[in-house]
């Protein structure tokens, strides 16, 4: 079920940005390293990643610039997240 989400600029070296995962949208629960393979669908666009999980921040879905086409911190996107049992 798709769900929006206002993507952030983490800080630090590297400047990831993420698009938080509501609970409800979540895995149940993390895999190594705190990572859970996932297919994820941003405004249209598909790919396979992994969402991750932090202490503070909750469930993490790593958005990379060639699938959020300009956007970025504060924007917002529609996103689905679904678990990939054959990269479990």
């Amino acid at each position: 079920m798709p769900f929006d989400a206002t993507l952030v600029r983490w800080p630090g070296a590297g400047s990831w940005v993420f698009a938080p995962v509501p609970a409800e949208h979540a895995p149940e629960t993390a895999g190594s390293f705190g990572r859970v393979p996932v297919t994820a669908t941003v405004d249209g666009r598909t790919w396979s990643t992994s969402v991750w999980r932090d202490r503070a921040a909750g469930w993490l879905l790593p958005v990379p610039a060639r699938i959020r086409h300009g956007k970025d911190d504060g924007d917002v996107v529609t996103i689905e997240v679904q678990v990939d049992p054959a990269r479990l």
